[in-house]
């Protein structure tokens, strides 16, 4: 008796394992299992260990399970365009999926993309708007790093943080209720550690946590557009915009809808440009000719502006950042070692031998095909053309439809903080280190000691 149990136990077990291979079975890619390396935090200058070793064993175009999905990674630049180019969903885990919900215009088809694409280009590409922040940025970063130098240091990240939420939050919502804008602040600490991880929503755990926030600040974003719009308090550009009250426009998005957008804006601009900007410092920090050549150019900025008895940042000051930019750009290339083109499959997709079927989630690594392509040398930027956001070594915005809107936002705030940071002597604390698990993280924190010596 005990010889049958065990004989059909082994021809159970052959059954469930070869059911296993042939539901997850896809036509051409080798391996798929779920795949835990991917959730180990890695230097974020070096590409990912678990995708170097796939890579070496499978080829530049492998299979996996991550977050509870079905994903092709792919580090083949030509495939990596192709896909891109001909599906437009974003590819989103579960758990990113429902921070920003299932409603949100971001997420939902290519025509809801496309218009709050034109919302953000009339948003931020406004040159009213631009100059109005260079001139909230650059009063914010003063204040903040004048502040810093007097307690003797401050967070990087955190630190960037506050300028980009209280510019946003002004030019999006207007003044807020010191209680509305704290409680908003609140919030923020439990999305990074929840963004990307397995997507069970269970009482206490990071995704619980997440949610529940993201439910907070909706209910207080409402709160406040609501008010404001009953006691008929002046908005400012982006609801004005959003209401049709610019060149006498219609209506072009509901209160509901116009909430997830502005939420998906802070999510997105507040968990981004903070931690690149820190990453940037630490590569600054470790590479004294640059810090030096830097110092040189801000001196030289200050030296004019002093000269003309001027003190705010202009349009022209921001342009004339030529080094900062090159630095910019190259600590964004050797950073971007996380899959920067995410896609929904929307049909299934043949290329080459392979097949990829409808349903599944495309990640597409950057190239590094450049000479020394980890070595921090911002210097290989001379010489081109520094504005761009796209080329073939150069995907940290992403690529086709899905290309960031915020870019050049990002890139004004990283100028600016860096104009005002090297105004003084200042150092990042040895025990820094910076490391990915898709997003970056600090688990020291991006401390620097600042002198109040200019």
């Amino acid at each position: 008796m005990i010889h049958v149990y065990e004989f059909w136990t082994i021809i159970i077990s052959l059954v469930v394992v070869k059911l296993c291979h042939w539901v997850y079975k896809v036509d051409g890619f080798p391996n798929h299992r779920r795949d835990f390396g991917v959730m180990r935090p890695h230097d974020a200058f070096q590409l990912p260990t678990f995708l170097t070793k796939k890579i070496l064993r499978y080829g530049p175009v492998f299979r996996t399970s991550l977050f509870g999905a079905k994903v092709i990674i792919s580090a083949d630049m030509g495939l990596n365009m192709e896909v891109t180019k001909t599906n437009h969903a974003p590819g989103a885990p579960k758990s990113l999926a429902r921070l920003f919900g299932e409603n949100n215009l971001f997420v939902q088809s290519r025509e809801s993309h496309k218009h709050v694409r034109n919302l953000t280009t009339q948003f931020l590409g406004s040159q009213g708007l631009r100059l109005s922040m260079i001139q909230d940025i650059d009063s914010l970063a003063r204040t903040h790093m004048e502040t810093g130098a007097k307690n003797g240091g401050l967070d990087i990240k955190e630190t960037t943080s506050k300028i980009l939420i209280e510019c946003l939050a002004k030019k999006v919502m207007g003044d807020m209720e010191a209680d509305a804008a704290k409680e908003l602040t609140h919030c923020w600490r439990y999305f990074p550690r929840g963004w990307f991880r397995f997507s069970w929503n269970i009482p206490g755990n990071g995704v619980y946590r997440m949610l529940k926030a993201r439910k907070q600040m909706m209910n207080l974003l409402k709160e406040t557009v609501l008010k404001k719009r009953a006691s008929g308090e002046q908005f400012e550009e982006f609801f004005k915009i959003i209401f049709g009250e610019i060149e006498g426009g219609s209506q072009t998005m509901s209160i509901e809808e116009a909430i997830e957008y502005i939420f998906t804006l802070f999510v997105l601009a507040n968990e981004t440009t903070p931690a690149v900007l820190a990453a940037t410092v630490k590569l600054i920090n470790d590479n004294p000719k640059v810090k030096q050549e830097l110092r040189r150019e801000h001196e030289r900025i200050v030296r004019d502006k002093t000269e003309k008895d001027e003190t705010d940042l202009t349009g022209e000051d921001y342009k004339s950042m030529t080094f900062t930019q090159m630095v910019i750009n190259e600590s964004l290339r050797i950073s971007s070692t996380v899959p920067t083109m995410l896609r929904m499959v929307e049909h299934d997709f043949h290329v080459g031998d392979y097949t990829i079927p409808a349903g599944w989630i495309f990640m597409g690594f950057p190239s590094k095909c450049t000479k020394d392509p980890l070595a921090f040398n911002p210097w290989r930027w001379e010489g081109k053309d520094l504005r761009g956001i796209l080329s073939r070594t150069y995907m940290s915005f992403g690529v086709g439809s899905r290309l960031c809107l915020g870019a050049e936002f990002a890139k004004l705030q990283m100028s600016i903080f860096i104009h005002h940071l090297c105004r003084y002597r200042w150092s990042m604390k040895t025990e820094t280190t910076v490391l990915r698990r898709f997003i970056l993280m600090f688990p020291r924190g991006s401390d620097i000691q600042i002198s109040e010596d200019t």
